[in-house]
């Protein structure tokens, strides 16, 4: 199992730090963590015009545009794999993300992994100018033409949503095509249906190269994966060619406690894991690498 880092982009002093977020990735790197992944929301929604406003974040919440903040790490590291986790992709225009994936995966060597959903929040679809309703039915077209423009020097493509006529990329990135993860599915923000939790996992298996499960070891996600293992081979696909990534908070539990979900997580299938820091009240950047560094060790220690 690969285990890597949740940048804590949204801890006070921080997320505004750009020295700080370098320290905290190539502190994790020599640690020998194996990737760093953040999210990313392109606004926030300001909750006091909002009466009964449930997102779990607002204008307050500091997010960095993802692209261009693994774009400038990509530079200052050499192993760190970059995962977003996730990319709103049917929020953005589909041909321009397959060109800012494929110009990082070019710049860092081959190390993206894209995480992409269907979010949650109708304000940013409003805002770019994009249909908050056909979401989930873009992101499947979305995929196809990202990785038709990721393999071929030229690609005609006539879709609902998306029109390519005798046009390709160039650079190429150097994964063809860049592996393609999907977050969402059960326990998701937004309070997604259990109809549409369900879509999300039959795409996965039909189309993904992994998953971001929202759900935890106490909230239900062993079932969720049994459920998607059952979906992917209905689709002929072998359970191997999908993986998926698990996390790890050290906000409550004891470094044994944390070191017991590793292991939890590895026995119901995770291929990847990530660390997550935020929210455990370390103050410091200092505190933070301290944690990745006693945890990391831990874990080696219990393999």
């Amino acid at each position: 199992m690969r285990i890597g880092v949740s940048l804590p982009q949204r801890e006070p002093g921080l997320g505004r730090d750009i020295s700080a977020i370098t320290e905290y990735a190539r502190a994790a790197e020599a640690m020998g963590y194996d990737h760093i992944r953040t999210g990313e929301h392109v606004l926030g929604a300001n909750a006091a015009s909002r009466p009964g406003w449930q997102g779990p974040y607002t204008h307050n919440d500091l997010w960095h545009e993802p692209f261009v903040l693994f774009g400038y790490l990509a530079g200052l590291t050499k192993t760190l794999e970059f995962v977003t986790s996730i990319v709103i992709l049917p929020q953005r225009q589909t041909a321009l993300v397959a060109k800012q994936a494929a110009a990082l995966d070019l710049v860092s060597g081959g190390r993206l992994r894209l995480g992409i959903g269907v979010g949650w929040n109708p304000v940013e679809f409003e805002a770019l100018g994009e249909d908050f309703s056909t979401r989930g039915r873009r992101i499947e077209e979305q995929i196809e033409v990202m990785r038709a423009l990721w393999t071929q020097e030229l690609v005609t493509y006539r879709g609902r949503w998306d029109t390519i006529t005798d046009a390709g990329l160039n650079p190429m990135p150097v994964q063809r095509p860049i592996p393609i993860w999907i977050g969402g599915g059960p326990g998701s923000a937004g309070g997604t249906s259990t109809v549409g939790a369900d879509r999300v996992l039959r795409r996965i298996a039909k189309m993904a190269d992994g998953w971001f499960p929202s759900l935890g070891l106490e909230t239900g996600v062993g079932e969720a994966i049994a459920t998607l293992h059952d979906y992917i081979r209905q689709e002929g696909r072998d359970i191997s060619e999908v993986g998926i990534e698990g996390s790890v908070s050290v906000a409550g539990p004891s470094e044994d406690e944390c070191v017991q979900q590793v292991s939890a997580w590895r026995e119901l299938g995770a291929t990847h894991l990530s660390v997550n820091t935020a929210g455990a009240g370390l103050t410091s950047l200092d505190r933070h690498i301290d944690v990745l560094h006693r945890l990391k060790d831990a874990v080696d220690g219990a393999v």
